[in-house]
Order: C-alpha cells, then structure tokens, then sequence
C-alpha cells in the first residue's frame, strides 16, 4: 500500500448507525404483493420476519423483495429492462423460505423507501405474515443539521439536498447508494462543496483526495472512479473532464481547511492532470473528437470540443491560484491560460450570435458557455450577456442533470445574477421535490421527467450525489442576500 492510500485508510470513518422498525403487520397469498413504505430514503441493512397463517407450506415458498427508492420503481417490471447497464443494478431478491416461522436476513446494502414482497410461489391456502422489517440505516453523516432557507420552498430544497449529501456519505463520498455505489471525481468535487457549507466532515474530502491520488492509471492520469472495497482500485477508466476537476476539489479543500501538508503531498499529482491535458491540443486549441470521453452532461448530442478547454482553463486557473497559495511559481502556467483563453475566444465564441460554439456545426449549449463563463474566459460584464442571451437562444441544448444545472447557477451567481440563480435553483430543484423527491435524482428534465440515459428508468439513481448542491447555494449566497 503506498503512502497516499495510507492516508487515505487513517482517515476512514466509522459509520453511525441508525434502527428504524416498520412493524405493519401484513398478509400474503399465492401471486399477491405487499408494499412496506418507511417514510423517507434511507440506506441500510434489512431484516424481514415472517411467521404463517393458516395451512403450513408444504413446499418452499419463493418470495421476490424489491427495494424502490420511489414510487415509479414498484410500477416497472424488471424483465421490461433492456438497456445498456447491467441489470445487476436492480434492487432485487429472490429467497426461498422452507419453514415458518422464519428471519430473512438481507445480506447486502440497499438504497429504498419502500419495500414490495411478492409471493412468487406459495402452497394453496396458505399465507405468509410480513410481522416487521427491520432496517439498519448507516452514513457517516453527523446527526440532523436544521434546514436553511428564506422561503418555505427554499427550506424544502434544502432538507432534500442535505438527505441526498448524508445518504452518499458512507466510507467515502459515494455517487449514489443505489447505483453505482463509488467514488467518481466528479461528484466528489460539488459533495465536497456542500459539506463544507454542512456537515463539515472535512476528513472524508482528505481522504477522497488521497484515494484518488493513490490510484492513479499507469500514465499519471487519475481515473473517473474508484473502489474501495475489498481491496482500494482505480476502475481502469477515465473521461477528460473528471481528472481536471481534481485540482478545484484540492484548492476548495485548502482554502476551507489551510492544510497545506495535503496540498504540497497533492500538489504533483493536481499538476499532472494539466500536464497530461495539455497533449490533447493542436495550435492552443483542443482538439474535436480527439479527447475520448469528455462527460459535461448526459446530452448524447452535445459536442464537447468548447466545453472541454473550457473545463481544462478551469482547472488551470484553479491551479495558478493553489501555487499562489503556497507561494510557488505559476508564472508557466499563467501564459500557457492566457495563450489558449485567446485561442478559445478566437475558434469558439461567435461575434454575431454573442454566444460561445462548439465542434464544425458550431452548437450552441449551455454546457459550453457556462463551462466558459465559469472558466474566467470573458471579463463579467461579457460573461452576464452570455448567460442573458443564452436563455433567450431557442436553440442551446438545454442541461439534463444537476451536475450540469449546478454549474448554471454557479456561473449565474458568479455574474451577480442572483435572482436569476435562485430562481433556476427553485425551478429545478423544486420541480423534483414537487414531484415527490425524498432525496434529489440523478437525471431530471422538466421538460422529459421519465428521461433515462440508460435506456430505462429502473436503472436510474433516485438519490445521487452531485444533485446536493442547493444546500451549498442556500447557505453560501442566498441566506446572505438581503
């Protein structure tokens, strides 16, 4: 084990754990389903006693559970999935019960509000009483933080946001408890973000950094993901976009902690993904098809050649401002920003429609220009008219998830467009609470709520990690706000 993954097991959590018992007493015959809902999302460990009723069963009954994070999942049915991630995701189990009276002791974790129990097969006449189930909730959250939030709405945002953050926080941050269950870069950057402004579990963003740090792929780039369990390993893969963000998630940990031992133990590696980026670009400028996967948002038709520099001078700004901190040279890497901010402003921003293009069709999208904005390319006064006349542009490819409606809302604020931040903020993320949200979703669009980039919704993540951010906004700029 090297010294980073080290740092990484030291700084591990122990994980509180929390018994809720649902003791609706409930009966089932041959072919019937019975629905238990808990009340709220959580994360845990199930136990589900049952006892008979009437005939004893002669033959193994065989019962289907299935956990639902919501109320749509208990609508599908899991043999309609043909899409392109592995059912495997599926929150189900089929157990065969010889005897009765008899414990189910669920053997792994699960992500749900409710939980459906189906007699699949069962002997004629007889009946199967659900007596109570029991669930272990675990998170390394600390307890309740009260809600934040001028209005009714904004509180109601907030509660959500902070369920979503405290149901990913387990060992690690985790994308989502359902799905995929890890650690990705991308989202460790805004859940870091957020407790900062929360939780304040500071040592878990430390340890993230270290486990990403230690992992890297063979040539030095940091992989999109990581597993921690049995054994700490990268997912063999990585996108253009995520290993950039490493430096923003080191620099926002040292301004919030001023550890400036983890900064200069990171230091190299932040640099590393810059370095490695930088052998993507032909003449100052990226190159378009040439980066691999560059993920921005789950938008199939979004080109990414804009939104990818945009990311790399992003990162790059990041790091000049960590040198500075640490009272190194960035001299090198402030001109290398300002030759390719030109060369963007050059290939990329288009005079006529006042909007930032991308890729030879020369597409309009939000992700592009708010990546620019948030990126420093423009001065403020040019950045505000960009988001202005992007709202007004009918044909900008609109954001489909709260990562990429989170960078909206930055860029917004960013320009001092607060109204118009928290107006998206509560137009969004309001929409899923309206919609019946106990924790803040994975995809969501307005304008296509059963949406799915999986090719089916019973693969997608109803509480996932990078969707948090309204609690960092809330308490960071608005609660400020007069």
């Amino acid at each position: 084990m090297n010294s980073f993954l080290k740092k990484a097991e030291a700084l591990k959590p122990t994980l509180t754990e929390k018994l809720i018992v649902n003791d609706e007493h409930k009966v089932i015959k041959d072919g019937e389903s019975v629905v238990f809902d808990f009340k709220n999302h959580n994360v845990g460990y199930v136990e589900i006693q049952l006892s008979g009723d009437g005939a004893r069963i002669d033959a193994p009954a065989v019962l289907k559970i299935y956990f639902a994070e919501n109320k749509r999942e208990l609508e599908e049915n899991p043999k309609d999935y043909k899409g392109w991630i592995s059912k495997g995701w599926i929150q189900e189990e089929k157990v065969f019960v010889d005897y009765l009276p008899f414990t189910i002791n669920m053997r792994r974790r699960y992500a749900f509000r409710y939980v459906k129990i189906s007699a699949e097969s069962l002997t004629a006449n007889a009946k199967i009483c659900v007596d109570k189930i029991k669930a272990v909730f675990v998170t390394s959250a600390s307890e309740k933080i009260l809600s934040a939030g001028k209005t009714p709405l904004e509180r109601k945002i907030d509660e959500i946001s902070l369920k979503t953050l405290s149901e990913c926080m387990q060992t690690e941050f985790e994308d989502g408890p359902k799905r995929d269950r890890r650690l990705w870069l991308g989202d460790l950057r805004l859940q870091a973000l957020t407790n900062y402004q929360t939780f304040k579990h500071n040592d878990l963003v430390k340890r993230c950094l270290y486990l990403f740090a230690g992992l890297p792929l063979v040539d030095g780039r940091l992989a999109q993901s990581v597993f921690t369990y049995p054994v700490c390993e990268n997912d063999g893969s990585t996108n253009f976009d995520y290993p950039l963000l490493f430096v923003p998630a080191l620099y926002d940990y040292v301004k919030e902690t001023s550890d400036l031992k983890a900064a200069k133990d990171l230091l190299h590696t932040a640099e590393m993904q810059i370095l490695l980026a930088r052998e993507l670009f032909d003449g100052g400028v990226i190159r378009d098809g040439g980066i691999g996967w560059c993920f921005l948002d789950w938008s199939f038709e979004l080109n990414r050649q804009a939104g990818a520099q945009a990311v790399y001078l992003y990162a790059e700004k990041n790091l000049i401002e960590l040198l500075k901190l640490l009272s190194l040279n960035s001299k090198e890497y402030e001109l290398d920003y300002e030759a390719k901010k030109n060369a963007f402003i050059k290939v990329f921003y288009d005079k006529n429609a006042k909007l930032v293009v991308s890729g030879k069709d020369r597409q309009i999208s939000y992700a592009s220009n708010v990546w620019a904005v948030l990126a420093g390319i423009f001065e403020r006064e040019q950045a505000k008219d960009i988001l202005l006349g992007l709202q007004n542009s009918e044909k900008a490819i609109k954001p489909v998830t709260p990562y990429m409606m989170h960078h909206y809302v930055q860029a917004l604020i960013d320009c001092d467009l607060f109204d118009d931040a928290k107006s998206v903020m509560c137009d969004y993320w309001g929409g899923m609470a309206k919609l019946g949200a106990d924790t803040f979703w994975e995809m969501y669009n307005p304008d296509n709520p059963d949406e799915t980039p999986y090719g089916g919704t019973i693969v997608n993540s109803y509480c996932h990690a990078w969707s948090c951010t309204p609690s960092y906004f809330i308490r960071k700029y608005f609660c400020t706000q007069n």
